[in-house]
C-alpha cells in the first residue's frame, strides 16, 4: 500500500471507480484519474475538442440529475471546479477550508452573493454550510398572492415607488436566497430534527429553509450584473483564497498558467462558458435563466397529479393567459387591462403546497412553472399573442420568481420575443422622454454606459495594507486626480483629517520615469465616502484604460502606485503598449480627438469621425469591441440629419475603413422599445452593425512551422498539474509531496503544504490523442 507510481507525469495508486449512469456508462469523477477540466476549457467552449466536451457534459448530466435543485451554470461549475461528489458526500469529499466560507446573518444587510457562493448562515449554535442554488428579488410589494404593482415589474435595485428610483449610487435590494443546506454533505448537514428548530424560530432562516437579506451593491452597475458575471466578481474578490486554492482538483491558475488578474479573469469566464455551452448542447437536459433540469423530471412533473403536479401548472398558465381578459360595457367595446403575475407568490396558492416550495423544492417549483408558461406561449399563441387577444409576455425574470405581463388588446402592440424580459412594467410609471429641440454640431459624444466602465476592484484589505486597482480614465489623466478607494478614504480620515498630503511613489514596469514623476506630493481630498488624490502630474506614458494597481500601508501617508508589463507588446487601435489595461475604458476613452489635453471632435476628418463614433457609442463588449446600427451612424456623428456631401463622406470613409478591416461588419438585431442587440435576438428585426475591433489576434506558428492552424498541434494535450483521489489505503509517494508542494508555491500559497489525507498529486504534463 506503499508509494504510487506514475508515467507521463501521471500519478498511480488508482483511484475509486467513477459512478455510472442508468445507461451504464461511466460518470467521469473531478478528482479521478483523467482530469475533467482542461486548458482549452478556459478559452470557452468553442475552443475545446469534442472529446473534451464529451466527458464534461457526462459529468454535468449526472450532477443535475442527481441534485433535487435545479443546477444553474454557477452551481454546475462549482460542481467541476471544487469537485462534488456523486456517491453522496456532494462538497463533504473535497478539502474545501470552510474559514474561507463569507457569513451571512438573516434579515440584515449583506454583501452580494450571487447564485453559487458557498456561504456560513450564522446561527446561535452550529453554523450552518450552505451553496446558494437559487437566488430571486423578494420585493416587500410582491408579497402577495400573486398580482403585483405594475411598477415593481422591471425595477432598478432600490426603487422606491412608481417612477421613483430611490438611492442611485449604492442601491439596496431585498433578496431572497435558496440555500442548500445539504450539499456539504451528511457530516456537515444539521438533522431534520434541528432544521425544524431553525425554521420554527424564523430568527436565521425562514420557516421555508429560505435566507432573506437586504443585499447592499457598490453601485448600479453591479445591480445589473449577470449571474454569471456577478458570480466571477465573486471568486475574484470575496471567494479569491477558495478560487485559488490547490486543493481544488485543478487549479484556475495552473489552467492559465499564472496568477495575474487578468489572465484569472479571462480563464474564469471561459470555463464558465465552456460550462454554460455543455449545458445548453445538451439533449437531456432543459434550461431555464441558467437553470438545468433534465427533461426527465419535467416529464414526470406534468404527469404527477397531486399539487404543483401537472394539472397545478395548467391551471397557471391559463390563469395568465386570462388575467388580462376584460369585462365587457355596453356596444361591445372594452377597456384595455394589463396584469403582472408574479410566479413565486402565485404558486403558493395552490392547496397542498407549502411544504412543497420549502427548501431547495421552491427553486424547482419555479424554475418548472416558468418552463410551463414559456412552452405554452411558445406552443400556443404567435408570438404571445392568444386567440382569446391577449399578449403574455415574460416581463421581469428576477422578481419574485419572475413576473409574467397579460395585455388585453395585444393586437394593438408591437410583436417581438415574448420570452425577453422588457420592463414594461417600471417603464410605464416613467415620464415620456423629452425630444431634444435642438441640433448638435460634429459630435463631443457622451460616454455610454460609462456607469459599467473602470469601476475597480479590492484585491486585498489585511490588517498591513490595502490593496485595490482601477484602470485611468479620460478625466483624470486629463485633470490629474484619482479615486481613493473607501477603505483607504476610511482609513486616512481617521488618521489624518480631510486634506492630508500624501506622498504619491509610481513604479512604471520596466520604464524610467523623471525623479519628479516617480515621488510627487499630492492632496487626499476626503468626503464621507469618497475620496481622491489631486495634483497628480502624471507621467506622458500613461494613457486611458491603464489597469494602475494601488497600495497603502495602513496608518501610512505612502501610496504605492504601479503598472504590470504584459508578456508581449500589442497593437490597440492607434495605441501600441506593453503595458496592461482594461480594453472597456480604452475602446471608449483612447479615441481620435482625445488626450491629455482635452477631449474634442473638432477638426476631425471623417474617418477618425467614425471610428470615434463607433468607440463612443456602440454596444461595448468586455474584450472592448464596439459594435453600432450602421443606420444611425450619421445622426450620431452630427447630432442631426446630416447634408448631402456630409453624409457621402461618412459613407466613404466606412467603406475605406471596412475594406482596410479598421472596421468590420456584423448583424444585430433590434427589439420592439429600439434597443439593438448583439448577437441577433430571435423574433426581433435584423440590422446591419459596423464594429471596432481593438486588437487583432496574432497568428502563432508552432514550432517554427507554417501552417497557420496549428493542425500539427492537435495530437498534443498539455495537462496541467492537478489533485487526484487515492483508493482507500493508498498513500502519495514523496516525490508528489514534494511536486505539491513546489505547485503550491507556484501558486502563491504560504500556508497548507501538505497534500490533504487520500489524495495524491499529478504533475504536469502531455497527453497524445
Amino acid at each position: 500500500m506503499g508509494g504510487d507510481t506514475y508515467a507521463s507525469g501521471e500519478a498511480g495508486g488508482r483511484p475509486e471507480a467513477s459512478p455510472a449512469r442508468r445507461d451504464g456508462t461511466e460518470v467521469p469523477d473531478p478528482y479521478g484519474g483523467r482530469a475533467l477540466l482542461t486548458s482549452a476549457m478556459a478559452r470557452g467552449y468553442d475552443a475545446v475538442p469534442d472529446e473534451e466536451r464529451d466527458r464534461l457534459l457526462r459529468y454535468l448530466e449526472a450532477v443535475v440529475a442527481a441534485r433535487p435543485a435545479p443546477v444553474h451554470t454557477a452551481v454546475a461549475f462549482n460542481a467541476v471546479y471544487f469537485g462534488y461528489d456523486l456517491g453522496g458526500d456532494g462538497y463533504g469529499g473535497s478539502p474545501l477550508r470552510l474559514d474561507d466560507f463569507p457569513v451571512i446573518t438573516f434579515g440584515e444587510c449583506a454583501p452580494v452573493l450571487p447564485v453559487g457562493a458557498m456561504v456560513c448562515v450564522a446561527t446561535g449554535s452550529d453554523p450552518l454550510y450552505a451553496e446558494i442554488v437559487y437566488r430571486e428579488g423578494a420585493h416587500p410589494e410582491a408579497g402577495g398572492l400573486g398580482d403585483i404593482p405594475a411598477w415593481v415589474s422591471g425595477a432598478p435595485a432600490g426603487a422606491e415607488g412608481p417612477g421613483r428610483p430611490g438611492n442611485v449610487t449604492a442601491p439596496r435590494r431585498r433578496e431572497l436566497l435558496v440555500p442548500d443546506l445539504h450539499a456539504f454533505g451528511p457530516a456537515l448537514s444539521l438533522s431534520p430534527a434541528q432544521l425544524h428548530r431553525l425554521r420554527t424560530r424564523r430568527r436565521w432562516i425562514n420557516e421555508d429553509g429560505h435566507v432573506v437579506v437586504d443585499v447592499c451593491y457598490p453601485s448600479p452597475e453591479a445591480a445589473r450584473r449577470d449571474d454569471l458575471t456577478a458570480y466571477a466578481d465573486h471568486l475574484l474578490t470575496t471567494a479569491r483564497e477558495q478560487l485559488l486554492s490547490p486543493f481544488v482538483p485543478v487549479s484556475l491558475a495552473a489552467l492559465v498558467g499564472g496568477t495575474h488578474d487578468d489572465d484569472l479573469r479571462a480563464g474564469l469566464l471561459g470555463l464558465l462558458d465552456t460550462v454554460r455551452g455543455a449545458l445548453n448542447s445538451s439533449a437531456a437536459l432543459r434550461t431555464w435563466g441558467g437553470y438545468a433540469m433534465t427533461r426527465t423530471s419535467l416529464a414526470d412533473c406534468w404527469r404527477d397529479t397531486g399539487p404543483l403536479g401537472g394539472n397545478d401548472l395548467r391551471s397557471l398558465a391559463t390563469a395568465v393567459e386570462r388575467a388580462a381578459t376584460p369585462g365587457r360595457r355596453r356596444y361591445g367595446l372594452t377597456t384595455p387591462v394589463t396584469v403582472y403575475t408574479a410566479v413565486g407568490p402565485r404558486l403558493r396558492r395552490f392547496p397542498g403546497a407549502t411544504e412543497l416550495l420549502r427548501g431547495v423544492g421552491y427553486a424547482a417549483a419555479v424554475c418548472r412553472a416558468n418552463v410551463a408558461l414559456a412552452d405554452v406561449v411558445q406552443g400556443e399563441s404567435d408570438q404571445g399573442l392568444f386567440a382569446n387577444g391577449s399578449r403574455v409576455t415574460l416581463d421581469d425574470a428576477f422578481e419574485s420568481g419572475g413576473v409574467w405581463r397579460s395585455h388585453h388588446p395585444g393586437d394593438a402592440e408591437e410583436p417581438g420575443d415574448p420570452l425577453v424580459p422588457s420592463g414594461r412594467g417600471w417603464m410605464s410609471t416613467l415620464p415620456a422622454p423629452v425630444e431634444p429641440e435642438t441640433e448638435l454640431d460634429p459630435v463631443d459624444l457622451p460616454l455610454a454606459d460609462d456607469a459599467s466602465l473602470g469601476t475597480g476592484e479590492l484585491l486585498r484589505s489585511d490588517a498591513q495594507e490595502i490593496v485595490w486597482r482601477a484602470p485611468l480614465r479620460l478625466a483624470q489623466l486629463i485633470e490629474g486626480w484619482f479615486p481613493l478607494h473607501p477603505y483607504v478614504v476610511e482609513e486616512l480620515l481617521r488618521s489624518h483629517g480631510e486634506r492630508p498630503t500624501v506622498r504619491l511613489e509610481l513604479d512604471h514596469a520596466d520604464e524610467v520615469l523623471d525623479m519628479r514623476e516617480a515621488v510627487q506630493d499630492v492632496t487626499a481630498e476626503l468626503g464621507d465616502e469618497s475620496g481622491r488624490l489631486t495634483g497628480i502630474a502624471w507621467p506622458r506614458d500613461f494613457f486611458p484604460g491603464l489597469m494602475i494597481e494601488l497600495r497603502q500601508l495602513r496608518g501610512d501617508l505612502v501610496i504605492r502606485l504601479v503598472t504590470t508589463r504584459l508578456s508581449e507588446r500589442v497593437q490597440v487601435g492607434d495605441r501600441e503598449t506593453g503595458h496592461c489595461y482594461d480594453p472597456r475604458v480604452l475602446t471608449r476613452e483612447d479615441v481620435p480627438g482625445s488626450d491629455r489635453h482635452g477631449d474634442s471632435a473638432v477638426g476631425l476628418g471623417p474617418r477618425q469621425l467614425v471610428i470615434r463614433t463607433v468607440r463612443r457609442c456602440g454596444l461595448l463588449t468586455l474584450d472592448g469591441h464596439a459594435l453600432m446600427d450602421r443606420s444611425v451612424l450619421p445622426s450620431a456623428v452630427y447630432g442631426r440629419r446630416p447634408t448631402r456631401p456630409q453624409a457621402a463622406a461618412l459613407e466613404s470613409a466606412v467603406a475605406e475603413l471596412l475594406a482596410e478591416r479598421f472596421l468590420e461588419a456584423a448583424f444585430g438585431s433590434r427589439d420592439v422599445w429600439g434597443q439593438p442587440h448583439f448577437p441577433p435576438r430571435d423574433g426581433q428585426r435584423t440590422i446591419l452593425l459596423i464594429g471596432y475591433c481593438p486588437a487583432r489576434p496574432r497568428v502563432i506558428r508552432p514550432w517554427g512551422g507554417t501552417d497557420p492552424s496549428g493542425e500539427g498541434l492537435r495530437s498534443i494535450q498539455f495537462v496541467p498539474g492537478h489533485l487526484r483521489r487515492l483508493r482507500p489505503g493508498c498513500s502519495p509517494s514523496d516525490v508528489q509531496r514534494a511536486a505539491f508542494r513546489e505547485y503550491c508555491g507556484r501558486l502563491g500559497k504560504a500556508d497548507g503544504w501538505e497534500l490533504p489525507y487520500g489524495y495524491t498529486f499529478v504533475t504536469e504534463h502531455t497527453r497524445g490523442r
